[in-house]
């Protein structure tokens, strides 16, 4: 039996940003913000939003880092599934088959009702989201011993598992976004470009130059992530006032070195038109 499932409970994930505070993920912009921890619209900025948790995932990590923070030590979808793994669903697994304790016409409903929670079986534990809720519609079968049970089988719903979870990874990779032209935007909406010039971003520029110097002074790893970050940041905003982007400077870079002959001297690879003049 096959029933049609309307994707209308999808989930939307936003990526939010308290200036100076920190960038976070949330599903409820106004109870995480502005009931819990009392910010007001205006003092806060939504940078992206997607119904895909792995991608949200990834790009809070990396917003995080672009705009100097640090970033946190699991991902959103970590979290969320580390949360989600204690709230089980009531249902009896047995080795092949795992049993809804619902009849078929009232199965799709309960499944929304528990949305979020998991459901572990001999080979795995899954979450049940809208993917899963589909998937389970769309294979469920009637008990033979009692009409008010239904069931699926663990084999089947854990390959589906899998191929769901495999295929999500490589469209989140597919639709990731250039991290410049993310800083470009952030740039573009705080006015840099429209206010800012070249002369005031190179004295910025030696400003993240004198904290990364400090960084390997005092062995600090994540200062020194910071602040080479911070001079990606500088370098793209630098490139973007002179009407370049800052891939183009690197590609151009790269062309003249990648034939570039020469050796390492004193920790410095030098090339070879200037060893020859050293040995004159």
């Amino acid at each position: 039996m096959k029933i049609n499932f309307k994707n209308n409970i999808r989930m939307e994930y936003f990526i939010y940003h308290i200036p100076g505070k920190k960038i976070g993920v949330t599903c409820d912009l106004y109870n995480r913000l502005t009931k819990q921890q009392g910010y007001k619209d205006d003092e806060y900025e939504v940078l992206l939003s997607s119904n895909d948790i792995n991608y949200v995932s990834k790009m809070e990590r990396e917003l995080q880092l672009v705009f100097g923070y640090q970033q946190d030590r699991e991902t959103y979808k970590e979290l969320i599934t580390k949360y989600k793994n204690e709230r089980s669903m009531n249902v009896n697994v047995t080795e092949q088959t795992t049993t809804f304790p619902y009849p078929l016409n009232k199965l799709k409903g309960n499944l929304i009702d528990n949305m979020g929670m998991s459901i572990s079986t001999g080979f795995g534990t899954y979450i049940l989201d809208e993917k899963l809720i589909d998937w389970i519609l769309s294979n469920v079968k009637e008990s033979m011993f009692n009409r008010n049970r239904s069931y699926v089988y663990n084999k089947a719903m854990h390959e589906f598992s899998t191929s769901s979870d495999q295929a999500s990874d490589q469209a989140s990779e597919q639709v990731k976004p250039n991290v410049y032209d993310l800083i470009r935007d952030w740039a573009e909406t705080k006015g840099i470009y429209d206010s800012g010039d070249i002369k005031t971003q190179y004295i910025k520029l030696q400003e993240e130059s004198g904290e990364l110097a400090k960084a390997i002074l005092d062995n600090d790893r994540e200062e020194f992530i910071d602040a080479i970050g911070d001079m990606v940041v500088v370098l793209t905003n630098l490139a973007a006032l002179e009407g370049l982007l800052i891939e183009d400077c690197i590609t151009s870079a790269y062309n003249v070195i990648k034939s570039r002959k020469g050796k390492m001297q004193n920790g410095t690879f030098v090339k070879e038109s200037n060893l020859t003049k050293s040995t004159l």
